[in-house]
């Protein structure tokens, strides 16, 4: 019983990262951008959470991985460039970086589940990704060419140290 349930906990707070995701969508549609930064933030907290407490359970799943994946696209790859999107002005750089950030962030999580790496990243995580754009967001700042290596840097050979 009690196995079940330890199982259960990292599951309950990746979701609890993907509904962040989906509310900051919800509310970026609905004009509360500073909101919707805010639970990419929470997002943040839930997704750095998950991990531990599955590691510390001692309770890792590849249900698990791939959930975290999911919620990761979601609410460091969508929701992050919807609100870039919703405050940068209308161009083709701006439409190219909308449509380019979560492709690459979902090309990362792909590449990260098919060869995991131990002890750094390959490729910026897509919560690193996302962040920058989520602050900037709450400031009511776009950069079209910041999105844009955001992206680049996610699919790049570089190593980054995990946390």
């Amino acid at each position: 019983m009690f196995s079940q349930v330890a199982k259960t906990v990292p599951n309950l707070f990746t979701l609890g990262n993907l509904l962040c995701g989906v509310l900051s969508i919800t509310c970026n549609i609905s004009g509360f951008l500073e909101v919707a930064s805010i639970l990419i933030l929470f997002s943040a907290i839930f997704d750095l959470l998950d991990g531990r407490i599955a590691r510390g359970l001692k309770v890792n799943s590849e249900l698990g991985v791939e959930l975290d994946s999911l919620a990761d696209i979601v609410s460091f790859g969508v929701a992050p460039a919807l609100l870039f999107h919703t405050i940068a002005a209308p161009s083709i750089l701006t439409s190219l970086a909308f449509i380019f950030f979560p492709i690459m962030g979902a090309l990362r999580l792909a590449r990260f589940n098919v060869k995991p790496t131990i002890g750094y990243f390959s490729g910026l995580p897509i919560p690193a990704a996302g962040l920058p754009l989520a602050v900037m967001g709450f400031f009511s700042y776009s950069n079209a060419w910041i999105t844009l290596i955001l992206s680049v840097l996610m699919v790049s050979p570089i190593r980054v140290k995990k946390l």
